[in-house]
């Protein structure tokens, strides 16, 4: 199903890039201190494709997002899955008598 008008069924992920303005960091120095980056309205972040400041409430999203991301991939390094024939030996298949593993050995 093709959508021709209103907002998207699912909210799709930007690239985010660190702000070239502030290195990231939301701050530029000024002559005695440090002042608000303009550039990327202080948050560090900037839209990956457009090199814009993102509005406040689609960077927080944004954000979280990324972050979602981040933890899936760093939980799927921390426990990976057996693939090939030791797949069958590491995961229950129930089969077994009294709903053991059974692997056919």
């Amino acid at each position: 199903m093709k959508k021709s008008h209103g907002p998207d069924f699912k909210r799709r992920m930007i690239r985010l890039t660190e702000c070239p303005a502030c290195k990231g960091r939301g701050v530029v120095q000024g002559v005695f201190h440090e002042l608000e980056c303009g550039s990327c309205s202080a948050s560090g972040w900037i839209d990956g494709w457009t090199c814009q400041a993102l509005p406040l409430d689609v960077l927080a999203a944004q954000l979280g997002m990324n972050l979602r991301a981040a933890k899936k991939q760093i939980n799927e390094l921390k426990h990976p899955r057996a693939t090939g024939p030791e797949a069958s030996y590491q995961e229950g298949n129930r089969l077994g008598a009294g709903g053991i593993n059974y692997t056919g050995d």
